[in-house]
């Protein structure tokens, strides 16, 4: 008997029984198994085809009515969205195209343009039979790769000038069965390559590989019913935009604990990126964030606990890497991950995380002064940082009078600044996802006399409008506002405003763009996450997708085709309502120019950004490598050229400092581990952006006497007309 044969075997009677095409569809997919696969691994021999619910056929035809009555986007259910939604999901069950072949891609044809009007009403099958053959696919790979294994990797030959693909996502699939076998033999050389670059020798790279497959066979041979219904309906909800998504009762469990941190973690915001864990963002105040080297877009590879072997999580559902990462509080979690600057899966990196809550008072806005001069002039400039957007709820709503809330701890450390004498204020935004919609609104109402704050429109283009509806400022001076590409939501709201009504100026990088509010809808069976609406600048122009766009520009590490809501796939557009009446406090046109030429000047000459743009040229080259070599000394002394030009750039910046070189890449690895763990160190890149943002600000004091003598909001109104 054919795998295909004990498969349909051991199927219920309900499970045979399908609809027309969908029926002869499936039965000739699983019937091009291939033949003569036989896993020496102590593994199941028979996958069993999981099958959807009642439960989950209910919860389907909610999301669907959901998606077409109540989200921001007006789209139908059509043939097209069949397609997009058949390509999405492939892309979430095979990404990189490694498992599936071109024939077995012709086969689903005819199922292609099904899926819309099956997914309107409740039928699942469809999409649970290509979810069966993508897992026996999977299980054919997996055995192919331990039966290499097992024949030892000293029969492979590293000495051979072949190339593998970095990123096989626009790859075309490969023909047949055979030509799998070869582009799973050049990923199993990569993988040795990846530990034997890292000194690992070939005995233990056997071990490590065979437990990385047999842990992953082990777990396709274990998929769910629920495994498959999600990433169904998540191919199907993106259809509408990325921030819309079905949550399983498990994951939903998962989510809201997030939502009340109340279990103990890293303080990391993880989803699934093909076979990998890949973090989204940082929780400002988290154990991660402290910590400061796990950054957005590494993708976790390996957890280890205190004491403990690394386990490798490759393939891994995401709530099961949760669960690994989670852990008793001061305990020591160890991730192995591939940052996204690594130009290869060879270019790991281990990171050692103590689990913590993440508390209120460590999200808090603190405040810190530079000292500048600037025409024979001393300024004291006052710095800002706002990590998120906090309110606590509980205090608020139990009458404390001194609940804590971002707008509260800015106003105070405002007149602590203001007591110190400063002549001008930065707000550092930067790494700000957002928060507390009602916090941003607050915020604004520091800085300007009253009036509106943002603009938030609907599916049916009703549009409501947030006023600052107090008259009182707590800062009427000069005012800069620091942005990156992790400045989000509410920071985008923020920064808008003050840009919109001339209140600061905003300098850095241009915004995340992430200009969308979600809904959590319950389900019968989990949750939906559902975009409602959209924010609108008082200026009328969205946040989302586009951001908001600094004054003046600081180049940053951080890659925008990577990170960003205009890299996400089915990002809702931006677009423009009617503009809202409010005061432009000032007119910058003056004096921006010579603003951005004198940061222009300072920037050609001053060696830290000189060192931070080698750099970003040289993270930039590593990004765009599309392929890399399986010839074991060309890639050994392409691995010490980067290592070189590392080592290389950070003593450069240890020269300037005045300090003692390192004499190798461990040392220099040694020494960020320290100053991760010393929680009182920064990074030089935040140092001299604030210090910019600081030199900005001298310069508008030297540009303009009217700023130099901080006029009063209602000045600066009386002298520019409303826009």
């Amino acid at each position: 008997m054919t795998i295909a044969e004990r498969i349909m075997a051991r199927r219920s009677p309900a499970q045979n029984i399908r609809t027309g095409a969908c029926k002869a569809i499936a039965v000739a997919l699983l019937l091009s198994t291939p033949l003569g696969l036989q896993a020496k691994a102590d593994s199941p021999s028979i996958y069993e085809p999981v099958a959807p619910t009642i439960e989950q056929a209910r919860a389907n035809i909610l999301i669907a009515r959901q998606l077409q009555f109540t989200h921001f986007r007006d789209l139908g259910i059509s043939d097209e969205l069949s397609g997009d939604v058949f390509d999405s999901y492939l892309d979430y069950l095979d990404g990189q195209r490694i498992y599936l072949t071109k024939a077995d891609i012709q086969k689903f044809e005819q199922i292609k343009g099904q899926l819309g009007s099956a997914l309107k009403t409740g039928q699942l099958q469809p999409g649970f039979d290509i979810y069966n053959l993508v897992q026996q696919r999977i299980i054919e790979r997996l055995q192919f790769a331990i039966n290499v294994i097992d024949d030892g990797i000293d029969k492979l030959d590293f000495s051979e000038n072949e190339r593998i693909l970095v990123d096989r996502s626009e790859a075309d699939w490969v023909p047949d069965a055979q030509a799998l076998d070869e582009l799973w033999r050049k990923r199993i050389k990569n993988a040795v390559l990846a530990q034997r670059l890292s000194g690992t020798e070939d005995d233990a790279i056997e071990e490590t590989l065979l437990r990385r497959y047999e842990g992953q066979l082990k777990r396709a041979y274990q998929a769910r019913s629920e495994d498959a219904f999600q990433a169904y309906m998540n191919a199907f909800t993106g259809m509408w935009d990325p921030h819309t998504s079905y949550f399983s009762p498990r994951t939903s469990e998962n989510f809201n604990i997030n939502m009340s941190l109340s279990l103990e973690g890293i303080g990391a915001v993880l989803q699934s990126d093909n076979e990998y864990t890949k973090v989204v963002r940082l929780v400002p105040g988290g154990p991660a964030s402290k910590q400061g080297q796990l950054q957005p877009a590494d993708r976790i590879v390996a957890v280890s606990q205190e004491d403990e072997k690394p386990v490798n999580v490759i393939g891994w559902r995401l709530d099961e890497v949760v669960d690994l990462i989670r852990g008793p509080r001061n305990s020591t979690v160890t991730l192995e991950v591939i940052p996204a600057t690594a130009s290869d899966e060879t270019m790991t990196k281990t990171i050692a995380i103590k689990r913590d809550e993440v508390k209120l008072e460590e999200q808090s806005a603190s405040k810190d002064t530079l000292q500048l001069e600037r025409g024979g002039k001393e300024y004291t400039i006052g710095v800002v940082t706002i990590p998120t957007f906090y309110a606590d709820f509980q205090a608020m709503q139990a009458g404390d009078p001194n609940y804590k809330s971002t707008t509260r701890d800015v106003r105070k450390l405002i007149s602590e600044l203001e007591a110190e004498g400063v002549n001008g204020l930065v707000i550092d935004l930067r790494n700000n996802g957002g928060g507390a919609l009602h916090e941003a609104n607050d915020l604004v109402g520091l800085f300007i006399d009253k009036g509106p704050t943002v603009q938030i429109r609907n599916a049916n283009n009703d549009v409501q409008v947030l006023n600052d509806e107090d008259p009182s400022v707590a800062y009427d001076g000069p005012l800069v506002v620091l942005t990156n590409r992790m400045s989000a939501s509410a920071s985008e709201i923020f920064a808008g405003a003050i840009q919109d009504y001339g209140r600061g100026l905003v300098v850095g990088s241009q915004t995340f763009g992430k200009g969308t509010v979600q809904a959590v809808r319950p389900l019968n069976h989990g949750q939906l996450k559902i975009t409602q609406s959209k924010f609108y600048r008082v200026s009328g122009g969205s946040t989302q997708h586009k951001g908001v766009i600094p004054d003046i520009e600081i180049p940053s590490r951080i890659d925008k085709t990577r990170i960003g809501e205009d890299a996400l796939d089915h990002a809702l557009p931006w677009d423009q309502i009617e503009a809202v009446p409010h005061t432009r406090y000032y007119d910058f046109s003056g004096i921006i120019d010579e603003l951005r030429k004198r940061h222009e000047e300072r920037f050609s000459t001053n060696p830290e950004f000189s060192l931070l743009q080698q750099e970003i040229n040289f993270l930039s080259e590593q990004r765009a490598t599309d392929s890399v070599s399986l010839n074991q000394e060309e890639r050994r002394e392409q691995h010490k050229q980067v290592e070189r030009t590392r080592l290389a750039i950070a003593n450069a910046r240890r020269e300037l400092k005045g300090e003692l070189p390192f004499e190798s890449l461990d040392d220099l690895e040694d020494w960020q581990d320290q100053q991760a763990a010393d929680l009182n160190s920064t990074d030089e890149e935040l140092d001299f952006v604030i210090r910019e943002g600081g030199h900005i600000m001298a310069d508008m004091l030297d540009l303009d006497s009217r700023m130099a003598s901080m006029l009063t909001p209602q000045q600066f109104a009386a002298q520019a007309p409303a826009r």
